[in-house]
């Protein structure tokens, strides 16, 4: 095997309040990783700040895409680039602080022996405790339907991951069909099915920081919508979902 590459990936749209201070965060953890902003050409100059940190900030890297084509479609877009520089461990994360950067040190620990980590919110009963009630209502629920839907026990709507590139297939991103906030349910329920390595550590979430939430009652109906079908499809039609058995990259 090769040498150990790490990258944190994290999309942006109109997060210009969060990202100098997600980049000092980062930077000030010290490890040996690269950084990646995947920009959605924010309206609020977002993508230009980028630019400026990119600028004087060591292995940081910035991505502009063209407009707001979706949280899932960013995601994609940024893994295939990062298989293709040949990266081992991928990290991917939100701009909010609502993912803490320091338990990115907490997931790397584990990847000995899974080939994904999940940040859960779940496991934790104080993990949502600065959260509204809506936002509460909405991440339970997410977390109940891929539980009796998928049968699927981990946090599958969140974006807080570690990924184990070089033994999980590029194939099983590009089969992911989500381009929205589905991409996550859908991608974590594809590893699952294939027999990928799964684990889960707990962290707590603050409210975020700065901007606004891009989540909308429109998503939930969405994952639900999204949800009715690929618990079909597992049911009637599986091998929809699997991947060659051989773990290298395709």
């Amino acid at each position: 095997m090769g040498a150990t590459k790490i990258i944190v990936m994290i999309p942006t749209y109109n997060e210009r309040e969060n990202v100098q201070k997600m980049c000092n965060e980062l930077t000030r953890l010290n490890l040996p990783m690269d950084i990646l902003f995947v920009d959605d050409s924010s309206p609020d100059g977002t993508g230009g700040i980028l630019d400026e940190l990119a600028k004087t900030t060591p292995r940081m890297i910035v991505h502009h895409r063209p407009g707001k084509l979706g949280i899932g479609s960013a995601h994609k877009d940024g893994i295939e680039w990062v298989y293709f520089q040949g990266y081992t461990h991928l990290v991917t994360m939100d701009c909010d602080f609502t993912h803490p950067p320091e338990n990115i040190p907490d997931l790397l620990k584990f990847t000995d022996d899974y080939d994904i980590v999940v940040g859960s919110r779940h496991m934790r009963e104080d993990s949502l405790s600065g959260w509204n009630l809506w936002r509460k209502c909405m991440t339970r629920m997410g977390h109940l339907l891929t539980t009796v839907l998928l049968k699927m026990p981990y946090d599958a709507t969140g974006a807080f991951r570690l990924y184990r590139l070089d033994r999980i297939s590029q194939k099983v991103f590009r089969d992911v069909e989500s381009n929205g906030y589905s991409f996550f349910i859908e991608s974590l329920a594809i590893l699952n099915l294939n027999g990928f390595r799964i684990t889960e550590i707990p962290i707590a979430l603050p409210p975020r920081t700065a901007g606004h939430s891009k989540l909308r009652f429109s998503d939930m109906v969405q994952w639900l919508t999204f949800m009715l079908g690929m618990a079909w499809n597992i049911r009637f039609n599986r091998k929809k979902y699997l991947v060659s058995p051989q773990r290298d990259r395709q």
